[in-house]
């Protein structure tokens, strides 16, 4: 019978309730679940609601059920596709980037060298900054055209001060993602270079291989699935870029560095309107949910055939 157990002596014996420390244990868990469901659904739940109104904050009274032309709106809305473009290009370029100056990153601090410790801390410390300090960092004291340090150093070979965070905003701010997310890479990639099995390794070095040989053929396959961690990782992130947009260049010049989550901002809290601000984070949170999905599921592809190759 379910539920019960038989004892040496052939007695069958009731199984009884979880210990009270298993109670324990999972009771801290509850008010945890309770204040995320408090204070993510919730709030999400509301603005379902007034997506299906249209509702202007600076007009009394405007506030009426219009159903799906919210929706509607958004879909045909040319700053909304411009503001998509805008985010594809900013995640495609920062994560690229990133990732390429992670590679070689991760394979200089696999070497023992003096002074590698520090040169870690250095290079994880723009991981551990926020990204409001350092999107105000990047414009007040690397990019400004007349204190900047950028603009001094090209100074010594002649060329004349830029601003480039209203001639280059789109570049302006990738720069400052990449220079935040590549420690990001290179810890995923570092984590994969001292996986490598060691046995592998010494065999290549016996049979001739050098150390160009090695990085290609044992060292590359290898990083792959790591790599593609870090790539998937790294666009769930960026694609909710929002503090170094507003901190460097508010959206502009224009809408050129305006993402779907400026976007939403502005609508909301610059325009008003709470019901298209509502539709489009609704259209936002589903779109970058089902980027998360193919993105997880394609990572556990991944992990899943090296698996099955490994066995």
């Amino acid at each position: 019978m379910a539920g019960e157990a038989t004892l040496p002596g052939g007695t069958a014996a009731v199984a009884g309730p979880p210990a009270p420390a298993t109670w324990r244990r999972r009771r801290p868990l509850l008010p945890a679940l309770l204040y995320m469901v408090v204070v993510t659904q919730v709030p999400f739940v509301f603005t379902v609601f007034y997506s299906f109104q249209s509702w202007n904050l600076v007009r009394p009274g405007s506030q009426r059920w219009v159903g799906l032309a919210n929706y509607a709106s958004v879909f045909t809305d040319n700053a909304f596709r411009s503001a998509l473009v805008t985010e594809i290009e900013m995640t495609v370029l920062a994560v690229a980037v990133a990732m390429l100056f992670g590679v070689p990153l991760a394979v200089l601090l696999d070497r023992r060298f003096p002074g590698r410790g520090v040169a870690r801390t250095l290079l994880i410390s723009p991981f551990l900054m926020l990204p409001t300090v350092s999107g105000l960092l990047w414009r007040t004291t690397m990019l400004d055209p007349v204190y900047g340090i950028v603009s001094y150093v090209l100074s010594w070979f002649g060329v004349p001060a830029t601003d480039f965070v209203s001639r280059f905003p789109l570049a302006s701010v990738v720069t400052v993602l990449v220079w935040q997310w590549t420690p990001f890479m290179m810890l995923i990639v570092l984590a994969g270079l001292q996986s490598r099995p060691a046995d592998v390794l010494e065999a290549a070095r016996v049979d001739g291989a050098g150390p160009w040989q090695t990085f290609r053929w044992i060292t590359i396959p290898h990083l792959r699935r790591y790599i593609e961690l870090g790539v998937l990782l790294g666009a769930i992130y960026l694609v909710d870029t929002f503090d170094v947009i507003y901190m460097m260049t508010q959206g502009g010049p224009g809408t050129r560095t305006t993402n779907l989550p400026y976007y939403v901002y502005q609508r909301a809290f610059l325009g008003f309107d709470v019901g298209q601000a509502s539709a489009l984070g609704v259209v936002t949170v589903a779109g970058t949910v089902v980027v998360a999905a193919v993105a997880l599921r394609l990572l556990f592809t991944v992990f899943s055939g090296t698996e099955r190759s490994a066995g």
